[in-house]
């Protein structure tokens, strides 16, 4: 029996060598194998494990973004230098264009504010501060009685100037007042029942009285507006 033994040892020990030199190049070639020894296109997607490969290591452009599933691409991985203006944008863009116009409006319209009890107040288009109020720039297109003259001023939250403040007045510059006089708010010259003169001053700073039934043209005076 144990010559039998004698005989087989040295079978078995060179299978032995054999196994050890297999499982040794097995390790080794285990241990060697990398990016680069691996064939281009030779692992299809599928075998790759969910999240194995980081976004930094693809090329751009590999993926399409029709193949992008929806919400995989947030704000983080997207650089803004890119993109080029959405339409919400262009929107906000006209608008703080529009609020800056108001503002450079408002900025010149503020030559012209006063302060009232603190608060500050201005005049409307069509009128120009005189007096701490708002007279307007230009007669009436229209002659009208004296009273119809009141009305109409009244309409505008306004009244008829007093014949010594529309005097002055036509001394500013730029103001010229009407041919044949305009209607003041005064009454000198009472006689009877609608019958009375109205005080009136001319183009030339004169002041004068007409019957409260002639039609004259007139300007207004409107407080300051806040």
């Amino acid at each position: 029996m144990s010559r039998g033994l004698r005989r087989q040892a040295p079978a078995l020990i060179i299978a032995g060598l054999a196994l050890v030199a297999a499982l040794s190049g097995t390790v080794y070639a285990a241990a060697k194998i990398n990016g680069k020894t691996i064939k281009v296109k030779s692992i299809p997607g599928n075998r790759l494990a969910l999240g194995s490969v980081p976004a930094n290591r693809l090329k751009p452009g590999v993926i399409p973004a029709a193949q992008l599933p929806p919400g995989s691409v947030t704000g983080v991985q997207i650089d803004a230098a890119t993109l080029g203006q959405v339409p919400s944008a262009v929107f906000a863009e006209r608008s703080q264009s529009a609020q800056d116009a108001e503002t450079a409006l408002n900025a010149a319209n503020a030559q012209n504010a006063k302060t009232v009890n603190g608060y500050g107040a201005g005049c409307k288009p069509g009128t120009r501060p005189f007096a701490g109020a708002c007279w307007l720039a230009e007669q009436s297109g229209t002659a009208l009685t004296a009273p119809a003259a009141a009305a109409s001023c009244a309409a505008q939250n306004g009244e008829l100037p007093d014949a010594l403040s529309l005097a002055a007045f036509s001394q500013q510059p730029g103001v010229v007042l009407a041919t044949g006089d305009e209607w003041t708010g005064e009454i000198p010259v009472m006689s009877g029942d609608n019958l009375y003169g109205v005080v009136t001053v001319s183009d030339s700073g004169e002041i004068k009285s007409a019957a409260s039934t002639a039609t004259k043209k007139f300007r207004c005076v409107i407080p300051l507006v806040g």
